[in-house]
C-alpha cells in the first residue's frame, strides 16, 4: 500500500478490473476482502466420483484387455495394440504413448483438482460414441477402431463425473493415445517420404560441391568416390516425423499460449522433420565424400539421429516458437498487475497493485 495524491471526496479511480479485492467502506474506510480470503487452496476431487472412475476403469479393463478382438483368435484389443508397435508398421514409439498421457495428467493434477466440479449429462454422449466405435471394431474385426474408441469413453467419462473445465484440461491427454494407433495411411505415404528424402539429401550434397545421381531411391556417386547408398523405408523419414509430431504437440500442449499458436506449433513438426532429416543424409554423403564412406554408412548413419536431427530438430522448434512468442518463451515480459484507486472521503488516495 502506497499513499498517492490527494483527490476530491469520494473520487474512485479505476485502472484494472473491478475485482481488486479493495472496495470503500461506508464510513470512509478502505476495506481488504482478499486478505480476509486467504490465499486459494485448490479443491478436492469427490470420493465418490472417485470410485466411479475406478468402476470406468475395471469395465474398461475387461473388456480391452480380456476379451478377444474379433478376428484376431485369443489376442484381446490391448495385446494386439501392443503387437502393433513394431519395426513393421514404424510405431516403436507407441509404447511410450500412454507413459507420456499418464505423465501429462500427473503434471496437471494440482489444477484438475482446482477446476473440478459437478459433471454434466452430455459426457454420456461422448461415451455412447465410444461404445459405437468399440462396437464397430468389433464387428467389423477392426481393433483400430476399437482402440480409437478408448479416448472417447475416457474423455466423456471425466465430463461427466467433473465437468466441462477438467474435461478440457484432459482432453490433450487422453487424444494423444490416437498417435499410437497404425495408420495405414500414414504407412503408405512412406514412399512419398523416401523419395522426398532422396531428392533433398541431393540438393543438398550439391551445396557442398558433391556430384550425385538419383536412382529412384538410391544416390550413386558420380566419381564413384564412394559406394551407392539406398534411402531405405527408416532413413526416409516416417519415425523422425513421428517422433518430433509426439514432442512437438506436448510442447505446444504445455506452453502457456493461445489456440492458433498451439496448432501452428503442432503443424511445424511436418516441414522440421523433413529439413531436420535431409541434413542428417546430407552429412552421411559429405563424409563419405570427403571422408571416410565405412564410418559414415555405419557408425555414423546409426547414431546420426540422436546427435544431429534431434539437437537441429528440437532447435528449430525453439526457434518457431520464439517467433510465435516474439522473443525467448523464458523471457516473456511479466504482465503489468491491473492497479485500483480508492479515495475515502477527506482522506488520502490509497492504491493496491
Amino acid at each position: 500500500m502506497a499513499l498517492a495524491a490527494r483527490l476530491s471526496p469520494q473520487t474512485v479511480a479505476l485502472t484494472g478490473p473491478s475485482d481488486s479485492g479493495i472496495l470503500p467502506e461506508m464510513d470512509g474506510e478502505t476495506h481488504d476482502s482478499t486478505a480476509e480470503r486467504g490465499p486459494v487452496k485448490p479443491g478436492a476431487i469427490p470420493t465418490g466420483s472417485l470410485v466411479v472412475c475406478a468402476l470406468c476403469v475395471a469395465v474398461i479393463a475387461v473388456f480391452y484387455f480380456l476379451v478377444p478382438a474379433s478376428g484376431w483368435g485369443h489376442l484381446s484389443t490391448a495385446a494386439w495394440w501392443k503387437s502393433s508397435w513394431n519395426t513393421e508398421n514404424d510405431y516403436q514409439h507407441g509404447f511410450l504413448v500412454p507413459v507420456i498421457m499418464v505423465g501429462l495428467i500427473a503434471s496437471q493434477w494440482k489444477r484438475l483438482r482446482e477446476v473440478a466440479a459437478p459433471g454434466h449429462w452430455s459426457g454420456l454422449l461422448v461415451v455412447l460414441l465410444g461404445c459405437l466405435f468399440y462396437l464397430a471394431g468389433q464387428r467389423t474385426g477392426q481393433p483400430r477402431l476399437t482402440v480409437g474408441g478408448l479416448p472417447m469413453i475416457l474423455w466423456g467419462a471425466s465430463l461427466f463425473m467433473w465437468g466441462w473445465r477438467a474435461a478440457l484440461v484432459l482432453f490433450f491427454p487422453f487424444f494423444f493415445l490416437w498417435l499410437a494407433i497404425p495408420v495405414p495411411e500414414f504407412q503408405q505415404a512412406t514412399t512419398r517420404l523416401q523419395i522426398l528424402s532422396t531428392k533433398l539429401a541431393q540438393w543438398g550434397s550439391s551445396l557442398f560441391g558433391i556430384e550425385t545421381v538419383v536412382r529412384g531411391t538410391q544416390i550413386h556417386s558420380v566419381g564413384d568416390k564412394w559406394e551407392s547408398l539406398e534411402i531405405d523405408k527408416g532413413c526416409g523419414g516416417i519415425r523422425s516425423l513421428m517422433a518430433l509430431i509426439m514432442i512437438s504437440s506436448v510442447w505446444a500442449y504445455l506452453a502457456p499460449i493461445s489456440v492458433w499458436k498451439k496448432a501452428i506449433l503442432c503443424l511445424a513438426a511436418f516441414p522440421l522433420a523433413i529439413l531436420g532429416n535431409m541434413m542428417r543424409l546430407t552429412s552421411i554423403f559429405v563424409i563419405s565424400e570427403y571422408g571416410n564412406h565405412a564410418f559414415a554408412a555405419g557408425t555414423w548413419h546409426d547414431w546420426s539421429g540422436l546427435l544431429l536431427f534431434y539437437p537441429i530438430s528440437l532447435v528449430m522448434l525453439l526457434g518457431v516458437h520464439s517467433l510465435l512468442e516474439g522473443g525467448l518463451p523464458w523471457r516473456r515480459p511479466r504482465k503489468k498487475l491491473a492497479v485500483r484507486k480508492v479515495t475515502r472521503e477527506g482522506g488520502k488516495a490509497l492504491e493496491a497493485q
